[in-house]
């Protein structure tokens, strides 16, 4: 397994970091901080400066003890977090109109857990996740303040590194495999 992170001072990555890990535990529904926190902990540790906040692809409160992954990650970090996935986990909310910037609360049992944010029109709108020390608002335009695209530019880029590494690895004989 590989992750990666990259840092960004408005448009421009001012850091990146890729770490190949062994997961932690195996997967279980609602625990996956348990399965790659520390690896995700470490990839931060490797950036050269400390983020203001943190965009991480996984939920928040949107869990069902409102203690997803990115909340956890922001915890063990001291680090205001956001999550941003393509879809809940159990949060429900309709989406937002089809215009970029427009946003739809979602919900989870009456509470307000994040928005749907339309980075792009005629795209499929993202969720951002409230998680630590953020609220849905917050969520909300911390995802918009960095999406050129669909998903924000520093969690593209932090996929492409893990990719870019694990693909360097296999090449050099140490297969996609040794990390899991």
């Amino acid at each position: 397994m590989w992750a990666g992170a990259a840092a960004y001072r408005g448009r421009r990555c001012v850091g990146r970091a890729a770490r190949p890990a062994r997961a932690g535990a195996g997967y279980a529904f609602g625990l996956l901080a348990l399965r790659f926190g520390a690896v995700l902990q470490a990839v931060v540790a490797a950036l050269p400066e400390r983020p203001d906040v943190l965009l991480v692809d996984a939920t928040g409160l949107d869990h069902p003890r409102r203690t997803g992954l990115a909340r956890h990650l922001g915890a063990v970090l001291d680090v205001p977090t956001v999550g941003v996935t393509h879809r809940t986990l159990l949060a429900r909310g309709d989406w937002p109109p089809d215009q970029r910037g427009a946003t739809a609360p979602l919900w989870l049992d009456g509470e307000l857990v994040g928005h749907w944010v339309r980075t792009r029109s005629g795209r499929r709108p993202v969720a951002a996740h409230a998680a630590w020390r953020t609220d849905a608002e917050t969520a909300a335009r911390v995802v918009l303040a960095t999406a050129g695209h669909r998903t924000p530019a520093p969690l593209r880029e932090a996929r492409r590194l893990a990719r870019q590494a694990r693909a360097a690895a296999a090449s050099a004989g140490y297969g996609a495999t040794r990390y899991r």
